[in-house]
């Protein structure tokens, strides 16, 4: 048997149950079994594997979901690591990102309001608040973090976006198209609200950003904001956020 901790946090209204036929059906054909045996208390996902196919199994988790670090140990400078942002409007100054260590104490991500200014508005001074509602940048949006250094005193690693998360604000920036970010449901629920509400035409496609976190691509002239109320009644334990290139372009000017 193996136990590990994958790097997705659950939360919302699904159940631990629902959580764990998902994982089981995604190594069906292996004989394996997949258990959750809960949550860490920052609601990392805690599974465990044994079976024939386990070794499988756990390289197919591995693969799709990734392995939290645990231990400060198992991180190192200059590595790229997967986060989940904690912490949303109680900082003016820097934005956190969860990393998933926790041993010997919680670790948090530190991304300061400098860099997000560098990187993401073309140097403006736009205060963060605005930025993080520009780019939903809020509680457990999924981001590739690069880890820079750690800063005891203030018991939290530097960091800044990895080159891959900014080739994604990019894409999505310039495309022109208009996105919603869900958090909170799994894939088949946005994917059930949209063809129920009548909004299929409108989307171009739904892409998969974490095991709860997915982006609904809106098709060219149509606006996310408008599609919100019908797939918000649709998906009520969902959190919906408009990403606009449009809006980004208006304040920031054409993102680089």
């Amino acid at each position: 048997m193996q136990n590990v901790i994958l790097q997705e946090k659950f939360y919302g209204k699904s159940s631990l149950g629902i959580l764990e036929s998902h994982l089981q059906t995604l190594c069906e054909g292996l004989q394996t079994t997949v258990k959750v045996c809960g949550l860490t208390d920052h609601r990392w996902i805690r599974v465990s594997i044994s079976g024939e196919d386990e070794t499988a199994a756990l390289n197919l988790l591995d693969e799709k979901f990734g392995f939290v670090p645990i231990q400060l140990k198992n991180v190192k400078m200059g590595a790229v690591q997967k986060g989940k942002i904690v912490g949303f409007g109680k900082s003016r100054s820097e934005v956190h990102a969860d990393i998933g260590v926790f041993v010997p104490s919680p670790i948090n991500s530190s991304i300061s309001l400098q860099y997000l200014q560098a990187r993401l508005t073309d140097g403006k001074k736009l205060p963060l608040q605005q930025i993080a509602r520009l780019f939903c940048l809020v509680n457990n949006f999924p981001l590739g973090i690069l880890i820079k250094r750690l800063d005891n005193k203030r018991n939290c690693f530097e960091a800044e976006f990895s080159e891959k998360q900014i080739s994604f604000f990019s894409k999505w920036t310039s495309t022109n198209l208009e996105r919603i970010v869900s958090l909170g449901v799994f894939f088949e629920s946005v994917q059930k609200a949209v063809k129920v509400s009548g909004h299929l035409r409108d989307v171009a496609e739904i892409e998969s950003l974490g095991l709860l976190e997915h982006m609904i691509v809106c098709k060219l002239g149509t606006y996310a904001a408008g599609l919100i109320p019908k797939l918000g009644r649709l998906l009520p334990e969902a959190t919906l956020e408009v990403f606009s290139p449009k809006e980004i372009q208006k304040f920031t000017g054409t993102f680089r």
